[in-house]
């Protein structure tokens, strides 16, 4: 993956430099830490692949990791209305690539300058460096907020406004920890709980109301 390219180029030269430059045995020690760091990094930066489930009337999850809130509060970005809200927290041990929670066109992107405090936090979502993607749908408009944490410092942001992606579609990551929370409209059914641990694009976590 693209993003991973910096951090795995610059420990891998200091790993190199450290068997020229660094004496005896700390060259070795220095080039194992390095070894280290470049494997961490592959790891963060994997990108499994997911098959969402069949069921049209499924929500998935943006993210990998831990839902930490839901609730119903007022979406801040676009609808300013009370909305259902998921919040996964995603430790730096998760996958931190997002999908598209079901199928939808992004509407508008909105970058959200801020803070880096801890995601776990409940009104970090208003404070925190955040990216809102507001996707319509053909059963309502839904809202995701990418959130930056007290490590995660950079939100990337594959898709663009007007892309029309399908369910478990990848349209973007943050780095190194952080939250993704989805807004959904109120008529939707939320199946899970605080402290369930999720996977983006595969696990279910609300219908839409049956048509």
């Amino acid at each position: 993956m693209r993003e991973a390219k910096p951090f795995l180029i610059v420990p891998l030269v200091i790993a190199i430099g450290c068997l020229w430059w660094v004496p005896r045995w700390w060259s070795w020690l220095a080039f194992g830490i390095c070894v280290l760091i470049v494997c961490y990094v592959r790891y963060f930066f994997r990108d499994p692949e997911r098959t969402p489930p069949a069921d049209r009337d499924a929500i998935v999850s943006a993210a990998d990791g831990k839902v930490i809130f839901v609730d119903e509060v007022e979406e801040p970005s676009y609808t300013r209305q009370k909305m259902k809200r998921v919040a996964v927290f995603l430790s730096v041990f998760d996958v931190h690539i997002n999908r598209l929670p079901y199928d939808g066109t992004i509407k508008k992107i909105t970058h959200q300058p801020g803070k880096f405090l801890d995601a776990r936090v409940p009104d970090i979502d208003v404070q925190n460096e955040a990216m809102n993607w507001l996707v319509a749908t053909d059963r309502g408009d839904m809202v995701i907020r990418q959130i930056a944490g007290l490590i995660a410092r950079r939100i990337v942001a594959w898709a663009q406004e007007g892309d029309t992606l399908t369910v478990g579609e990848r349209f973007g990551m943050i780095r190194f920890g952080s939250r993704t929370d989805v807004y959904l409209p109120l008529d939707c059914e939320v199946l899970v709980k605080p402290g369930e641990r999720v996977k983006g694009g595969l696990t279910v976590i609300a219908r839409w109301p049956r048509r």
